[in-house]
């Protein structure tokens, strides 16, 4: 009997600290990457496709190279990504659904948040996200009011507060310094000219703001 209750006791013992290893892991995971509403996720790019030729020509940082980036509206509880995709144009995802598409891509999500200075544009940013919603997908990549592509629904939630700015965008494959076969060939089918030097934005370009600083990757 003595023997029987110190192994019920040592079982009990057992499952307390295995309760307490899943509690301390799971709480050591929410604090590193607690969410805060506005932060902004940028998704690693792929090496191939159209997100290896938007990177080609975009990367500006050796360690993080990004195609897509989303901005996190948090209500109560609830957490949600409003972005603009090829699938779905500019909509207000779950997180959880958010993070399961990037995943079946085998593409991380990392977080970016504004610096404290100009936290106050949030709020507003956020409305102005939610207004653009419904709105299709701009595959062309050249700025219009009636589409957005991802980068561009960031920019112009923050743009009342100068938050983000405009740049002459490139198509120009730095390793050769003439415009990337790809983007010829993909404005070419369009019969469209490629829009060198036209205003523009990309996920690279946003990462790279003095305004964000990097927290970690979900």
């Amino acid at each position: 009997m003595i023997f029987k209750n110190k192994l019920k006791k040592g079982m009990v013992d057992g499952m307390r600290i295995l309760i307490l290893l899943i509690m301390v892991q799971c709480n050591s995971y929410r604090s590193s990457v607690a969410l805060q509403n506005g932060d902004l996720l940028f998704v690693t790019a792929k090496e191939t496709g159209l997100s290896g030729a938007i990177n080609n020509v975009t990367q500006k940082q050796e360690t993080a190279t990004f195609d897509h980036i989303g901005i996190l509206e948090k209500e109560g509880h609830k957490m949600f990504v409003l972005h603009a995709a090829p699938k779905g144009g500019s909509q207000k995802q779950s997180l959880k659904d958010f993070i399961k598409d990037q995943k079946k891509d085998q593409q991380n999500v990392v977080v970016y948040r504004l610096k404290p200075e100009y936290q106050k544009s949030i709020p507003e940013a956020i409305e102005k996200a939610n207004s653009m919603l419904g709105k299709p997908y701009n595959f062309n990549y050249i700025l219009e009011e009636g589409s957005y592509y991802c980068s561009d629904f960031v920019e112009r939630a923050f743009r009342d507060d100068h938050i983000f700015t405009l740049e002459p965008m490139t198509f120009v494959d730095p390793k050769t310094g003439k415009v990337n076969t790809f983007w010829e060939d993909f404005y070419g089918k369009k019969n469209l000219k490629v829009p060198e030097g036209e205003p523009g934005c990309n996920p690279n370009g946003l990462a790279g703001s003095e305004k964000l600083e990097a927290i970690g990757e979900l």
